[in-house]
């Protein structure tokens, strides 16, 4: 998707110069605007891609310290936790941030323990709270 989603925006930005370049006060118009939209897709795409990596990250340490939550939730024919059980073990982990919001690592659980539940929009928000508490912890550390 995020090919697919760059291509695009060239694609739409090559269609935007053509607009400026015909002179055209409607067609600037319309191109000074088509401009605007690859440049804020470009920045979307960036920070999602940029997301994955530092989530991609956070679980490699979380693994090499032994600190990732057990993967022992029945699941379903397709790989997914099944609901109730998710939600049955939700609550260890949203209790455990409750303890201590400025770990990292509780927020990561929390975001995967969201994910198990079916709670994408939760599970992302919770998992920028670890990279950027994280960050802070590095910066910190220096």
């Amino acid at each position: 998707m995020a090919v697919v989603l760059a291509i695009y925006l060239v694609l739409v930005g090559q269609r935007a110069v053509m607009f400026v370049l015909t002179g055209e006060p409607i067609a600037v118009v319309i191109g000074v605007t088509l401009i605007a939209l690859p440049l804020v897709g470009a920045w979307a795409l960036a920070r999602e891609l940029w997301f994955g990596v530092r989530t991609e990250q956070l679980v490699e340490r979380m693994d090499r310290e032994g600190e990732l939550p057990p993967d022992d939730l029945p699941k379903r024919t397709s790989g997914r936790p099944e609901r109730e059980a998710a939600d049955a073990d939700f609550g260890r982990w949203k209790s455990a941030v409750e303890q201590d919001e400025t770990s990292w690592r509780a927020w990561f659980r929390l975001g995967l323990a969201y994910d198990a539940s079916g709670d994408r929009r939760r599970a992302r928000a919770a998992l920028r709270s670890a990279v950027r508490l994280e960050a802070a912890e590095r910066r910190a550390a220096r």
